[in-house]
């Protein structure tokens, strides 16, 4: 799989880049590789060119790529909406939930994360456009969601996520993540220990770096198409 090891390459050079240009350091920006509907061979291949973080979006699959993995000892991410009902072996087989949006989700996951594991760590999805056709919580509400899933225990809240409407100009793609870096900002000064930005893609994770963003999510340009 040359051509995964390829793409990665380029892809961690591009986000270097866009990491200096905003005067931050490159360690500071790390890649998700989407592997949704990937192969297994070519999430082995970008493994063995170091790559160890992993988005998934549907549940089943991406707990049968973990468990096929799993001597593999990888970094899994959900990153799609979840739903009630499938709660349970997400909290049993990820490490990481980027979409809660809801306290009941986040209640669930709680409740059902094994005391074997490590919390798991949770970013609050935020519907930053107030777009009908999209999951996340109202940037009003994020506050009030965030302090009551810190609470829980089997949870680590790590910060926010947001995916924005798709803008023209860079400029109008820096908005969105601009305004979710300032609603982090406000849970830091709240006394909230949160770390993570999981904002940016690949046609617009330049304009997220600037703005703050720490998991940048990429995946096609990693892998190829994906299978149908």
């Amino acid at each position: 799989m040359i051509g995964v090891t390829e793409n990665l390459r380029k892809i961690r050079d591009l986000l270097a880049e866009s990491a200096v240009e905003a005067g931050r350091r490159p360690e500071d920006v790390h890649l998700l590789a989407v592997s949704k509907k990937q192969p297994l061979e070519k999430i082995i291949a970008a493994a063995d060119a170091g790559q160890r973080d992993f988005g998934e979006n549907i549940a089943q699959e991406g707990i049968e790529k973990v468990t096929k993995l799993a001597e593999r000892q990888l970094c899994w991410h959900f990153i799609g909406h979840l739903q009630s009902n499938k709660t349970r072996p997400v909290a049993e087989h990820f490490d990481w939930v980027h979409s809660v949006d809801r306290l009941k989700t986040a209640k669930r996951l709680s409740e059902q994360r094994p005391e074997s594991l490590a919390d798991l760590n949770v970013c609050i999805q935020v519907n930053i456009d107030d777009e009908a056709s999209k999951a996340g919580v109202p940037p009003a509400k994020v506050g009030e969601l965030a302090r009551a899933v810190a609470a829980l225990p089997g949870l680590r809240l790590r910060g926010l996520m947001c995916l924005p409407a798709i803008r023209d100009t860079f400029d109008e793609q820096r908005a969105p993540f601009a305004r979710t870096r300032e609603l982090a900002e406000s849970l830091v000064r709240d006394g909230l220990a949160i770390d993570t930005l999981s904002m940016g893609m690949s046609d617009d994770f330049r304009a997220a770096i600037l703005e703050g963003a720490t998991i940048v999510r990429i995946g096609t340009a990693v892998f190829g198409p994906r299978n149908t």
